[in-house]
């Protein structure tokens, strides 16, 4: 009988998930009883919901932020550069945290950090922001290294399922928080603190129903495994670069595309909701892409797909004629999330065994999100230099024409030369 389409999706689900504690034998848990996996699932989403408001709740009210404060937009930029690049700088500090306390210790501990940092953006003004950019940043990159293992690990049989709930808490987490913020300026006084500082409700309620997982017991082997040889890889840097450049696309998008609509003539909750609708998009193609991806001879044709898409639906949002944005958000919302999903299928994809996919994710995530972080910056210089967005679509088209290039090398059916040895 051949596989269903559900059963391909289950699979492939399993395979991408990446274990960033696969090295240490025994940085494993039981599984939880049956009575409290639902309370497992159900805390995993409202964490997959917080991954994003931190990043897209500014940009709605970013030109409030910046008449008060006194922002030129270079240094708002910074501010939508500073969580990206945590993400990176942090996310490496996952294994280590899970060694020492366990996941579900450390993502409890790490929630409480998040929530502390998206209130303290509402603080002390320039101080507040950048401190609470930072600590939200290091927050979310650590949460989005050990999250996934555990959907791995627990919900083995699921993976296909958990993995779509957990793909669409991300991108709907995203959406509120661009589609809300303006809403909830406007029902605390055209105040932007509030408003910010309201995104970390939803991180506390997270934590105190994720509270019960605390009590798994870690089990504690002498096995360690070492993976050599792939920062020497060409294929390795090729992945690498194509992760980064295309998350740099949509932390652009995240931090200034309400700023760039706002500029074209619409009002900032139109703006907000526009970019909201292209987030919630996303969904349909970061989980319909990796399963046709699959089934070619190699991921090229897809990548430039998406690519090609990505451009079309930016530079639709920065010269198309106004009531035609919406169909250009849709674009955008499908190229990037395909390129997104893309981007994560070849960490397994072009990977040898799970340690080297495990390692490839440090060094991709690591690497790219740093090299990431200079897209929202690069684009606020832009804007200071030239006083309008419009010459953001050379940046666009840069950007996309260099992540095409690394995608078309990366997407080939090939293997990183790295290995992985067990120690001990």
């Amino acid at each position: 009988m051949s596989p269903t389409p559900q059963h391909i999706a289950d699979k492939l689900a399993e395979e991408l998930l990446i274990d960033a504690e696969i090295d240490d034998d025994g940085v494993q848990y039981h599984s939880p009883a049956p009575q409290s996996r639902w309370l497992l699932a159900l805390g995993m989403v409202l964490i997959g919901i917080n991954l994003r408001p931190a990043l897209s709740s500014l940009a709605p009210v970013l030109g409030q932020v910046k008449a008060e404060i006194g922002l030129s937009a270079t240094m708002a930029g910074l501010l939508t550069t500073l969580p990206v690049l945590c993400l990176g700088l942090f996310g490496a500090l996952s294994p280590h945290l899970a060694r020492r306390f366990g996941s579900e210790r450390s993502i409890a501990g790490v929630l409480l950090l998040l929530a502390c940092g998206i209130a303290l953006r509402s603080q002390l003004g320039l101080t507040g922001l950048v401190m609470g950019s930072l600590l939200s940043g290091a927050a979310i990159g650590i949460i989005g290294v050990l999250l996934p293992g555990i959907v791995k690990r627990d919900f083995s049989a699921q993976a296909g399922l958990m993995t779509g709930v957990y793909t669409m808490a991300l991108c709907l987490g995203a959406a509120l928080a661009a589609g809300a913020t303006v809403p909830l300026d406007q029902l605390f006084g055209q105040r932007w603190q509030p408003a910010l500082a309201f995104w970390a409700i939803p991180a506390l309620l997270a934590l105190a129903v994720w509270w019960p997982q605390l009590s798994s017991h870690q089990q504690q082997h002498a096995g360690h495994w070492q993976v050599r040889g792939l920062w020497r890889d060409a294929l390795a840097w090729q992945v690498t670069v194509y992760m980064g450049l295309q998350s740099s696309l949509s932390y652009i998008v995240f931090g200034w595309m309400p700023s760039i609509l706002i500029e074209r003539g619409l009002t900032p909750l139109q703006a907000g909701l526009m970019m909201s609708l292209s987030i919630m998009t996303q969904v349909i193609a970061s989980l319909g892409v990796p399963l046709l991806a699959h089934r070619g001879a190699d991921q090229r044709l897809p990548i430039a797909c998406v690519m090609v898409l990505t451009l079309a639906g930016l530079l639709g949002m920065l010269y198309a004629p106004i009531n035609q944005l919406w169909l250009w958000a849709v674009l955008l919302g499908i190229g990037q999330g395909g390129a997104f999903s893309l981007a994560l299928s070849l960490l397994v994809l072009r990977a040898p065994d799970a340690h080297v996919a495990a390692h490839l994710s440090g060094m991709a995530q690591g690497v790219g999100y740093t090299v990431a972080a200079c897209g929202p910056l690069a684009a606020g210089i832009i804007h200071d230099v030239a006083g309008r967005w419009a010459p953001v679509g050379w940046l666009f088209g840069g950007i996309v024409a260099t992540a095409l290039a690394a995608g078309l090398l990366a997407g080939r059916k090939l293997l990183v030369s790295a290995r992985a040895e067990r120690l001990g």
